[in-house]
């Protein structure tokens, strides 16, 4: 299970959310059996979709990230509800990309640079909120950095990482999210920003041992910050039959009929956790019955 904490400064000016999500990203691994650069990739959206699902309001709130750098991992989709729960997949999981100089995995490249990040919030209104907003860097933390300054106006600081073992399992993995809550308190600019600059990279804090509750607190020193709340989230896909039967009836009735006519059987394959649902010839036949009815 991950894990979430919030902390506030004590101004309340300042939030700092941070979160160990080194489950969560082994169970994309087991899950999608991706690449190590794959891994690392999806592994930060989805510890990025947890943080700022936690952020919804009401129990059937969802989130939904979308990226697509023009890179060969092609399109890259997390879910999110407002516990911080996930789900995700990329269309394209098998790739393998040569280390950067540096000796760390090429997210960027397998990415790309070119593209956008998309953000829905299914908030229960009319129509969801949805924006885009250009790739910055395809390393995932600047590109949701960028989003918050571009689309919400809230000055936000991200920090993602994802540690991937040499038998390609996660070691660690985790992410941190701090924001300046309106009316913005400038002198709070300064202790966050010394506060980056001394904090080392999130797997390496949590490869020493440090909880999210302890990293969010470092995020916020200086500003009397206490943590608000905190909880356990993980990988969790919603899917079933029924709902692969409703996915089945937006086809459309010439689809389906075709479906059931030109195979006797039609599997179903969720994109998120890899569950297969099949459907004969008859169940399809009887679906098409019941869906004229209704």
């Amino acid at each position: 299970m991950g894990k979430i904490v919030r902390a506030l400064s004590a101004d309340g000016s300042v939030l700092c959310s941070a979160i160990d999500s080194s489950d969560i990203a082994n169970e994309i691994f087991r899950l999608h059996k991706t690449t190590p650069v794959a891994t690392a990739a999806l592994g930060r959206l989805a510890t990025a979709g947890s943080i700022m699902g936690a952020m919804l309001k009401a129990e059937d709130d969802r989130l939904t990230l979308r990226v697509n750098g023009n890179g060969p991992a092609g399109n890259i989709v997390v879910a999110a509800d407002y516990m911080g729960n996930v789900k995700c997949y990329a269309d394209n999981v098998n790739v393998d990309l040569p280390l950067k100089p540096n000796g760390k995995l090429d997210v960027s490249g397998y990415v790309g640079t070119d593209g956008f990040l998309g953000v829905i919030k299914d908030l229960g209104l009319k129509e969801p909120y949805a924006t885009q907003v250009p790739i910055v860097s395809g390393e995932i933390a600047e590109d949701i950095t960028s989003y918050y300054a571009i689309s919400e106006q809230i000055p936000t600081v991200c920090a993602l990482g994802v540690l991937v073992d040499r038998d390609w399992t996660v070691k660690h993995a985790g992410g941190y999210l701090i924001q300046l809550v309106p009316p913005i308190n400038e002198k709070a600019i300064d202790f966050i920003e010394n506060n980056i600059k001394s904090m080392q990279s999130i797997t390496e804090m949590l490869s020493q041992g440090k909880a999210p509750e302890q990293i969010a607190l470092m995020g916020l020193e200086g500003l009397d910050g206490e943590v608000l709340d905190s909880w356990e989230c993980q990988y969790y896909c919603n899917c079933s039959r029924e709902r692969t039967e409703q996915i089945l009836l937006s086809l459309g009735h010439d689809e389906l009929k075709r479906l059931a006519e030109e195979q006797d059987e039609t599997e179903v394959c969720c994109h998120f956790c890899d569950k297969k649902y099949s459907f004969t010839s008859a169940e399809l036949k009887k679906l098409l019955e019941e869906g004229e009815r209704g």
